[in-house]
């Protein structure tokens, strides 16, 4: 099994979000990523400027590229169904943290540690985690609306009730970007010029 993580990791591209939705355009758990990742590494650069903090911009962002990681292994498993009820979301936290296990063994001994610090939930700090759930939240915000602006009506609550998860979260920098930059996406791309 050793040496398989990486091309594991590429397989990324094949597991497809929002299965319960009727999409128009496609997303995959590695664009997902790689959208959170900037997110969230926007997100702590906020932080740091207009909050005074001292979080890893870059850190972050490597957490947020690896956050659906296990989503290899157990596919991407709806909001709706996943929080459903408590026992369903216990019940997937435990096939979540096997799949990190087998991920991890997957690459040299030697190499897993360092990820497991990574790509182990466990292993992150709480307000780091916060920042990274934001982004996450933030970049489906972003696909409703894209959805949406194309005339998808299905993504229209889902849009609703991912603003109030970000909301929610009560996370002052979600709420800065939300503020100072989530306009722009709803603008065509002559109107961003």
């Amino acid at each position: 099994m050793n040496n398989q993580f990486f091309a594991m990791l590429s397989r990324m591209k094949y597991i497809n979000r929002w299965g319960l939705m009727r999409n128009t355009i496609q997303e995959n758990i590695a664009e997902h990523s790689l959208e959170t990742a900037m997110i969230a590494h926007a997100l702590a650069v906020i932080n740091n400027i207009y909050f005074h903090g001292d979080r890893n911009p870059e850190k972050i962002a490597l957490y947020a590229m690896y956050h659906d990681v296990p989503e290899i292994i157990t596919g991407d498993l709806p909001t709706p169904v996943k929080y459903f009820d408590s026992e369903i979301k216990k019940s997937y936290d435990v096939v979540e943290s096997v799949a990190v296990s087998h991920l991890l063994h997957a690459m040299p001994e030697e190499m897993a540690e360092v990820y497991q610090n990574i790509i182990d939930e466990k292993q992150i700090r709480e307000e780091d985690k916060k920042l990274v759930k934001a982004a996450d939240k933030i970049s489906a915000l972003i696909k409703c609306i894209e959805e949406r602006k194309m005339g998808n009506q299905d993504f229209v609550k889902a849009e609703e009730s991912t603003m109030k998860a970000v909301r929610e979260l009560k996370c002052e920098e979600a709420d800065y970007f939300l503020e100072h930059f989530m306009g722009a996406y709803g603008l065509t791309l002559d109107e961003q010029a």
